[in-house]
């Protein structure tokens, strides 16, 4: 920090020198340099430098002579650098500040223009309105002066009317031909007229001439006001012309057809008798009943409010919402052929599968769990000579009655599916009970005749048990020898199917709105809500609105059952229907309806219908109901689950088999059973209930899985009904109370009675028979009558307290809290056995 000769620098507080600077206004004028000797003054550039300055404007350096003593080259030079900097820097600030200016200036200026254009604004407003009110008030003036005109004009009007029209024509001309047009006759009311038409005169001429439509007269509707137009003007001549001619009778009541439901509120009544609410309202309340626009009234009150306008009434139910799904009787020439439907039915594990996928060339049952139907399958086949079959595959478990059930009702021919090795079986009996409910015929299909052990003929006479006659048995219905491993019968099979949907004339009307029924139905995770439907008439069409039990919904894509989507589908042609707003139940009817509307509103009578059937149905209604079931409940345990499965059948399917498990003391309750996957909402309910969640070819979601860990909730999967109903009934029976067995060890006889201090009576006995034990059952018999049973609480021999006497011994015994023995009772002893049940 010093120079070469050991000086400070200058410019640094204590030194020989310093560097000032002069400021003026916010300005640098110089630089003054300051030292020892003398006082040294260094212009700012651009500002007239003095006298002491070089000639030419040069730094001081290119003349030694007159730099200040000790300051070099370097240090002249840094110094200048450094004060033209500071001079840049001034600049930039100078015009930095001036730029902020001209900014503030400009957000002055739109402030300014903002206040003035709002100031505008609110000046034309209140002109607006003060225009407004002034036309409001010129209107009632002229109100006013007209009906001051018509009492003049009533007041002048003869006693008599004229009965001759024209005479009254006439009369009205010569009135309107008065000074003031009819009004008073006196002088001030002339003068309160006058300058009311003046200025409407005037107004309609301004109007008139003006060129522009301005913000105000847009807003106000005109410098005149508003107003009357040629149509008021005109009724008002025709109620003057009436009043004159003496025609004021009232006008003749419309006499109305209204249409009243069940329940109706107050404001819909008056709007379709198109009577005034405070009407209606007024009625009511002369009836005694306190009610708003807004409440509901029955239909008989509805009756009498519409008797008393004079109308007439017309009682509608809810019902009639389904007025709109009407059965359509075709023509005979608008009739068509159609494919046939065929139902497989037959006992599990007969074939019924493979035999179909033999027919179709496919392999279903290796995707099935445990290689059994568990679901109903829906598949079209196209034989060798061109035909159309639709073929339905049902499950053949003891479960899936309903399914089968379902199955023979939508069919027009069932395959009955019998293993020539196994002969008929209980599922067998309920197929061919159900296609016998059904009124379909029946074709006979033994299966497995390729085994060595099968025997066909065994088949054809156990069916004659059931009233099925064969062909082979001079019958009439069709057997056919198959196997489905082989191939061998299939084409007779086909004939067979084919003859007798010949026999039937099978048709239908494929230029019509749809009707099908739901085979099965299910909630996808990507698609949605999903039905499984056969059309049985008309055409299914993408974009119909349909309504299908308790759902409704617009057909948004149709998948056939190779998943290729098509645009339509006509008679007995089993489709994927995506679009519905819920998964339906298996087995309900498809109805394509005109509008959005009308599905919606028979979609929510079905549902509000159904949920009133389930509360009819589970409510109790008297009290000697009420203490019976709340009597049954006490007695009878209940094993609660929570059932998911994946498509409606299989769930309909597994709460069925539940109802059967259980008896007079344990029972299986479901508290829940839908489509789709567990869900966290499931979880909740199961953790309430203290319920197992059941998932049938379901599985939770991450959400569920947490939650059932975090609340302990046990989440079962399975994929084989088998195994769920094993499960379920080993469960309900641990709530099974143990069965108690009595043994009988061994009998005594007291032969004495001793009185014994701190214990009480002893009996001396023998043991006559078997053996005594302490821990075991003793019951005191006198004269052969039970008159206590309890335990022991003393077995003595001799003097010694011991576990067992055998027969022939003598021992004393004392009961725990009974004294009253007597010699010659006699002692039974027994021991308890607790043996599990389980239900059948």
């Amino acid at each position: 920090m010093s120079d070469s000769d050991g000086k400070k620098p200058l410019g640094i507080r204590g030194g020989p020198g310093s560097v000032k600077q002069s400021f003026s206004h916010g300005r640098t004028k110089s630089v003054v340099v300051e030292t020892k000797r003398k006082r040294v003054v260094v212009p700012k550039p651009g500002v007239p430098k003095p006298a002491s300055a070089a000639p030419g404007g040069k730094p001081m350096k290119s003349d030694p002579a007159r730099r200040p003593a000790g300051i070099s080259d370097a240090e002249m030079e840094r110094r200048m650098k450094a004060l033209s900097l500071a001079k840049a820097k001034e600049v930039e600030d100078a015009e930095r500040r001036a730029a902020e200016e001209r900014a503030r200036e400009e957000e002055r200026e739109r402030r300014r223009k903002e206040a003035d254009d709002k100031a505008r604004e609110e000046a034309e407003r209140e002109e607006a309105l003060k225009a407004k009110e002034e036309d409001e008030a010129r209107a009632k003036r002229e109100a006013e002066a007209e009906r001051t005109r018509a009492a003049a004009a009533k007041a002048e009007k003869k006693p008599e009317t004229p009965d001759d029209p024209a005479a009254a024509q006439a009369a009205i001309q010569k009135q309107g031909e008065r000074p003031g047009r009819g009004t008073t006759a006196t002088p001030r009311a002339r003068e309160r007229e006058e300058p009311t038409r003046t200025a409407r005169g005037k107004g309609d001429a301004d109007s008139r001439r003006s060129g522009k439509l301005t913000v105000n007269q847009a807003l106000t509707g005109g410098e005149g006001g508003r107003q009357r137009s040629m149509a008021a003007m005109k009724r008002k001549q025709d109620r003057m012309r009436q009043k004159a001619m003496g025609s004021n009778e009232p006008r003749e009541k419309v006499v109305r057809d209204v249409q009243v439901p069940e329940t109706i509120i107050v404001s819909e009544l008056a709007n379709r008798m198109a009577e005034r609410v405070s009407d209606v309202v007024k009625s009511l309340m002369n009836m005694g009943m306190m009610v708003t626009q807004n409440q509901p009234i029955d239909v008989d009150t509805a009756e009498l409010i519409v008797e008393e306008f004079g109308h007439k009434i017309v009682r509608v139910s809810d019902s009639d919402v389904e007025d709109v799904i009407t059965k359509i009787e075709d023509d005979e020439k608008d009739l068509v052929a159609r494919p046939p439907v065929i139902t497989i039915m037959g006992h599990v594990d007969h074939g019924k599968t493979s035999l179909l996928d033999s027919i179709r060339n496919a392999s279903v049952t290796s995707g099935e769990a445990g290689g059994i139907t568990q679901h109903i399958g829906a598949y079209q086949v196209v034989t060798d000579t061109g035909a159309v079959l639709s073929f339905l595959d049902t499950p053949g478990h003891a479960a899936f009655t309903s399914m089968r059930s379902r199955g023979a009702q939508v069919t027009d021919i069932v395959v009955l599916v019998v293993a020539a090795d196994d002969s008929v079986m209980p599922q067998t009996i309920e197929a061919i009970n159900h296609a016998k409910a059904a009124g379909v015929p029946m074709i006979v299909a033994i299966n497995k005749c390729d085994k060595p052990d099968s025997d066909p003929n065994k088949v054809r006479t156990e069916l004659l048990q059931y009233e099925v006659v064969v062909e082979a048995m001079s019958g009439e219905v069709q057997d056919v020898e198959v196997s489905a491993k082989t191939g061998k019968g299939l084409d007779q099979l086909l004939e067979a199917i084919a003859l007798q949907a010949e026999i039937l004339e099978l048709k239908a009307n494929p230029d019509r709105v749809a009707e099908g029924a739901v085979i099965e139905a299910q909630l996808d995770v990507g698609r949605g809500p999903v039905a499984t439907v056969l059309i049985q008439n008309g055409t299914l069409k993408r974009g119909d609105i349909f309504v299908v039990g308790e759902q409704w919904g617009k057909v948004r894509a149709l998948v056939n059952d190779k998943g290729e989507r098509v645009d339509e589908a006509g008679p007995s042609v089993p489709v994927e229907v995506l679009g519905l707003n819920g998964t339906p139940e298996a087995g309900d009817v498809l109805n394509v309806v005109a509008t959005e509307a009308q599905a919606r509103e028979i979609s929510e009578y079905r549902e509000h219908a159904a949920k009133n059937k389930r509360a009819a149905v589970g409510a109790a209604t008297t009290l000697d109901q009420l203490l019976a079931k709340a009597k049954a409940d006490q007695t009878v345990a209940e094993l609660p689950i929570l059932v998911k499965a994946d498509v409606q059948g299989s769930a309909e399917a597994i709460v069925q088999a539940m109802e059967k498990i259980g008896n007079d003391e344990v029972r299986v309750r479901v508290l829940h059973y839908g489509v789709g996957a567990i869900t966290e909402s499931d979880i909740s309910l199961a953790e309430a209930s203290g319920a197992p969640v059941i998932g049938f070819n379901v599985r939770a979601n991450a959400q569920a899985r947490s939650t059932a860990n975090q609340k302990g909730v046990e989440i079962r999967y399975y994929s084989v009904i088998y195994d769920l109903v094993d499960d379920v009934k080993a469960a309900a029976s641990g709530l099974l109370s143990a069965e108690v067995r009595e043994n009988f060890i061994g009998y005594a006889k007291i032969k004495e009675v001793f009185k014994v201090s701190n214990i009480g009576k002893v009996a001396g006995c023998l043991v006559t028979e078997g053996v005594a034990r302490r821990e075991a059952g003793v019951r005191l018999l006198r004269d052969d009558v039970v008159i206590h049973e309890g335990t022991l609480k003393t077995l003595k021999r001799f003097k010694d307290e011991v576990k067992e006497v055998q027969s022939g011994q003598e021992c004393g015994m004392a009961f725990e809290a009974y004294d009253d023995i007597r010699p010659n009772d006699v002692i039974e002893i027994f021991e308890r056995e607790e043996i599990e049940r389980n239900l059948d």
